[in-house]
């Protein structure tokens, strides 16, 4: 209903129902008032039919007229359907009725007229509603009037016949209407199709933007029939064809065009951007055909290229370069590299910009380390092109003049070849002429010179190359300063994260390790590892990982692993360790975040594991870190199930578990962290079983399988540091273990070293024989007085092995007691209380450490240096004492 066709059609509509709205009702009047006319029509002939009827004046005259007169007064009723033929004597008595009890009474009504001798016709409202009746004398022979016939009918009774025609009437009108109806949405049908939908508005502001559009664009329209005839050329069309006023209705042949554009237009051949002559002006025509959309005919749009054609050549110029530039955008900087930087920007320019590139650094920026003017020595960083490997070109000593070079022929300029003629004329026998020189500014420092040059046929730079230079300059300087920050930050975490790395491995003689370690080629992160010799020959395997990368996940690393090896020093289990390491962990990210001061620890991950030698016992806890890989003599590969606990820092409230287990001597356990198995090109399964594929095969020596296992696993950008350690586990022979159980009686302590010097003697350790016994006799004693049973000793003798360790002795005394022994300078009136300090003077080391049944005092005498005989036994003694409280 919005549009036209709509609006037209409802129009049409509201008209018919109006018309015949009105027809219905005439008819409907006209024919009340015909029901009136009729009503009066038939009282009155009833009433002269019935005052004219032979006999009624005879009947009159009788001696009872009501007898005579009442039948045929009701057979006249019912014949002329009315609703009574009444007869009045002239003295106003009922001498007929309908209703026999109205005869005979006397009735006063509007008679006189019809009782003078004058017939009537009225219309009252009686009892029975609107009613006509028509009154008429009756006539005497001798012309007098004898009595008056009344003959009322109601209007209601003529009007029901009346009605029983309207139906008909309104069926008619429905009718009517519906094929007006009908008859109107056909012709709105045809009018929605010729004007396409559109309201009166919409058409109206078409045609105005049509106008509108068509007289002020800058483009001449021809419209053009299918007979070849112009039907529409705007102004524009107009001004570039020069048309004549009349053009329209004109063929197009007959305009003054030129022959081959009007036949252009005369046909039905489409165009594209072809370009005819019309007077001084060369014109774009562009032609399609109106069909099947539209009657036959063609659209021709106009346009002036004869200004575009002078500036098409630097328009080509200035999209090649829009589009370079847009390229150097994609390609330099795709990495944190100063001199790959440095290339990327040479290989953008050549051949699209120049033929020849070269780019000079500062020494200072090339090495990460901020620009200088006191420090102005530049290095070649990078150059492209084909003369660039057979030519030396200047390097310039100073960044110099900070502004652009342009020099459009090199031939001519003097001061160029006088700088280095021999050198100047190699460059000019290549057929390059041309140089434009742009420094590389960044936040007003210089970090160096791109120097462009063009050769043999390419045009000399102008300045419209000078400001295209400057702008790829400009973004070329901002990545390579953003690759020299990062070279800077880069090498300072890499130095600080080797400082705080084991920089090489301790001495032990319980495993054969090696190791390898390689930072994050992006980033430096928080791996480490150590080796941690223990009491009793143990040795502690642990790898770990900060998350996240950077100096403040490096200094973190560091002051992991510095707990690590204090907590170790106290001999802890392994899974206590990683509970103090969740506690510092957790107070690290704590006073990060009060201090606002780079990022908080979001956690780390660690595994710790204690190697016996003397059992082959393998003790290990994980917190979050990948389990380890055990490779079996046999070459076969396995990963043992070890409990795993949360991330360090998590602060869960959970406890540590670790697990047991018996590892063969000749076994591989290889640790390692998550940057190891995974990357950006495979899961963790892949990854694992990468490497069981790596580790499984021949046996080999630690250093080869760290080799191999890096060799297949190792990415070419890894995106993680990669920490690998492989142990391979020895065992000590029986022969070299010595095993006492002592009861709690002071004379155990005599058998006990008894035993002792003659498995010494065995050993071939008669030299040390005096100082191990004197150790055992003090260590024992205490244990007996002191501590609580199960008392047992243990000798454990290490020998080298290519080299790894010095032969030492251990021996440890272990009771039920967890009281710890403590180291103290006796006063000179006590009695006691000097035997653990000779024991302190005597062993190379000695400690505590405490199991599930109790403590263990274990001390190591090296057998490879010198120890302490009886006669020094006395100044030992003596030096204990106080010289003043002797």
């Amino acid at each position: 209903m919005r549009s036209l066709a709509g609006e037209v059609f409802l129009l049409q509509l509201v008209i018919v129902v109006l018309l015949v709205a009105a027809a219905l009702a005439a008819l409907v009047v006209r024919a009340r008032d015909d029901s009136m006319a009729a009503a009066r029509s038939k009282t009155l002939a009833a009433a002269q039919g019935f005052a004219n009827s032979p006999g009624i004046v005879a009947a009159l005259r009788g001696p009872d007229p009501t007898a005579v007169l009442q039948p045929r007064a009701e057979a006249a009723r019912k014949g002329a359907h009315v609703d009574a033929v009444i007869v009045y004597g002239l003295d106003g008595v009922t001498l007929t009725h309908s209703d026999p009890r109205q005869i005979g009474k006397l009735v006063i009504g509007p008679y006189a007229q019809a009782a003078q001798g004058r017939a009537f016709t009225r219309t009252f409202h009686g009892s029975l509603g609107l009613s006509v009746v028509s009154a008429v004398p009756v006539r005497d022979t001798n012309g007098s009037v004898a009595a008056v016939v009344a003959v009322p009918v109601r209007v209601e009774t003529v009007r029901h016949s009346v009605n029983r025609q309207l139906p008909a009437l309104l069926v008619g009108a429905g009718v009517a209407l519906v094929v007006a109806a009908g008859g109107s949405g056909l012709v709105s049908r045809l009018l929605r199709r010729q004007t396409h939908g559109l309201g009166p508005a919409e058409m109206t502001r078409m045609y105005e933007h049509h106008d509108a559009v068509l007289h002020t664009v800058r483009e001449g329209v021809l419209i053009i029939g299918g007979d070849g005839r112009l039907l529409l050329a705007n102004d524009e069309a107009r001004r570039l064809l020069d048309l004549p006023a009349d053009a329209e209705r004109r063929h197009v042949t007959e305009l003054g065009l030129a022959e081959d554009l009007a036949g252009l237009l005369a046909s039905e051949r489409p165009a594209t951007d072809e370009v005819h002559r019309a007077s001084d002006r060369l014109l774009a025509v562009n032609k399609r055909l109106t069909t099947p959309r539209g009657p036959p005919g063609s659209v021709v749009t106009l346009r002036d290229t004869t200004e575009l054609r002078a500036l098409s050549g630097r328009a080509e110029g200035a999209r090649q370069r829009l589009n370079l530039l847009y390229d150097a955008g994609l390609r330099i900087g795709t990495t944190l590299d100063v001199k790959r930087t440095a290339e990327e920007l040479a290989e953008v320019a050549v051949p699209q910009f120049a033929d020849v590139v070269t780019i000079d650094l500062l020494e200072e920026v090339l090495r990460g380390n901020e620009p200088s003017p006191r420090k102005a020595g530049m290095r070649r960083a990078a150059f492209a092109g084909p003369a660039a490997d057979r030519l030396t070109f200047p390097v310039r000593a100073g960044t110099g003049d900070d502004r652009s070079v342009l020099v459009k022929d090199l031939a001519a300029c003097a001061d160029w070849r006088e700088t280095d003629p021999e050198q100047a004329r190699r460059i000019l026998d290549h057929g390059i002429h041309s140089l434009l020189a742009v420094p590389l500014r960044f936040r007003g420092a210089t970090l160096g010179r791109a120097d462009f040059w063009r050769a043999k046929d390419s045009p000399p730079f102008d300045d419209e190359d000078v400001a295209f230079a400057e702008e790829v300059a400009a973004r070329a300087a901002l990545c390579i300063d953003n690759a020299r920050r990062y070279t800077r930050e880069h090498t300072m975490a890499v130095t600080l994260q080797h400082s705080l790395l084991p920089r090489g491995l301790p001495e032990q003689a319980a495993l054969d390790v090696a190791f390898r370690y390689l930072p994050a080629e992006l980033g430096v992160g928080g791996d480490w590892f150590d080796v941690i010799p223990l009491s009793g020959a143990r040795v502690a395997l642990v790898v770990g990982d900060v998350v996240g990368h950077g100096m403040h996940a490096a200094a973190t690393m560091g002051r992991l692993r510095t707990a690590v090896l204090n907590f170790s020093g106290l001999d802890m289990s392994a899974e206590e360790i990683l509970d103090r390491l969740d506690e510092l962990v957790a107070q690290l990210d704590a006073e990060g975040t009060a201090g606002q001061e780079g990022p908080g620890l979001t956690g780390a991950t660690c595994q710790y594991a204690v190697y016996d030698p003397a059992t082959g016992r393998l003790d290990i806890a994980t917190a979050g870190h990948p389990g380890p890989a055990l490779v079996h003599p046999d070459g076969t590969v396995d990963f043992p199930p070890v409990p795993v606990s949360p991330l360090l820092g998590l602060n869960t409230g959970l406890p540590f578990e670790s697990a047991e287990l018996t590892v063969p001597e000749g076994s591989r356990l290889v640790l390692y962290t998550d940057g190891l198995i995974e990357d950006r090109y495979r899961d963790l399964d892949a990854g694992l079983q990468a490497l069981r594929e790596a580790l499984a095969g021949p046996d080999r020596s630690p250093e080869g399988t760290c080799t191999a296992v890096m060799k297949a696993m190792l990415s070419d950008r890894p995106r993680d540091d990669i920490a690998l350690l492989v142990a391979r586990t020895r065992r000590l022979d029986a022969t070299q273990i010595a095993e006492w159980h002592v009861s709690p009686d002071p004379a155990e302590v005599g058998r006990v070293r008894a035993a002792c010097g003659r498995r010494l003697a065995q050993w071939g350790l008669e030299r040390i024989s005096f100082t191990a016994e004197l150790v055992l006799s003090e260590l024992i004693t205490n244990a007996i007085r002191y501590g609580g049973e199960p008392i047992t000793v243990r000798l454990l003798r290490t020998v080298s092995r290519g080299g790894f360790a010095a032969d030492t002795l251990i021996c440890e005394v272990s009771d039920g007691s967890s009281t710890s022994p403590r180291l103290r300078r006796a006063k000179a009136t006590d009695e006691s209380g000097r035997g653990l300090f000779l024991v302190a003077q005597y062993a190379e080391r000695w400690g505590t450490r405490y199991t599930r049944d109790g403590k263990v005092i274990w001390t190591e005498l090296s057998l490879s240096h010198g120890t302490a005989g009886p006669e020094e036994l006395g100044e030992i003694l003596l030096g204990s004492w106080d010289e003043q409280a002797l």
